[in-house]
């Protein structure tokens, strides 16, 4: 009989998650199938080891965001302190998430989630409270303090969703196996060019 208890268990379950959670939707996917997948037959699999399905996301999102904030750490340290040279340490690092195939359906998992982020808001979700990768978006918005702060936090939480959507379209074709239109390092380039002009764009000017 499979085990259904112990960190073996959890980490099948976490595997299952990411699979699941990438190809069927954070609220498409069935716990029943992740369990199944999982190969456990005791339906309640995923809350007698995470509790929730809340609590599978956050583990699944936890083993990715360990991986990119090394990365994000490293970056930065050798990053320009403007907004160009910020831009371009995140897209740096949140690009290696494409080399594997784990780090790709993350990248798919990660797009799903840029609402609960908290930059709108200033109060980042729980998950990202004193993370680097929060640490660069406060640096972020200080070099858009010429912005009026609704239009500046906005434009920001629009940025970083710009940035996860194409990661994750960019993992789903390399998932997928099709071949993308650009090579990888002008892709990567054009998104920082992309985002840097959305975030520098002149004030709309109302007209009276």
């Amino acid at each position: 009989m499979p085990r259904t208890s112990g960190p073996e268990t959890r980490e099948k379950l976490i595997r299952a998650g990411e699979e699941l959670f990438a190809s069927q939707g954070v609220d498409g996917a069935q716990l029943r199938d992740i369990v199944r997948l999982a190969g456990q037959s005791n339906p309640s699999a995923v809350q007698y080891h995470f509790g929730s399905r809340a609590r599978l996301l956050d583990a699944v999102m936890a083993e990715r965001q360990t991986r990119t904030e090394k990365q994000l750490a490293a970056e930065l340290e050798k990053a320009d302190d403007g907004l160009h040279g910020l831009l371009t340490a995140l897209v740096a690092a949140e690009a290696t998430e494409l080399r594997t195939e784990r780090g790709r359906r993350c990248l798919r998992i990660s797009a799903q989630l840029s609402h609960e982020s908290g930059v709108r808001t200033r109060t980042p979700h729980p998950t990202l409270d004193s993370t680097v990768y929060w640490e660069l978006i406060g640096r972020v918005e200080d070099c858009l303090a010429d912005l009026p702060e609704p239009l500046r936090l906005e434009r920001l939480d629009l940025a970083l969703t710009l940035i996860g959507a194409a990661l994750a379209d960019r993992a789903r074709q390399y998932l997928a196996r099709t071949t993308p239109l650009t090579d990888e390092p002008l892709f990567l380039a054009d998104l920082v060019e992309t985002t840097t002009a959305l975030l520098r764009a002149p004030i709309p000017r109302r007209e009276p």
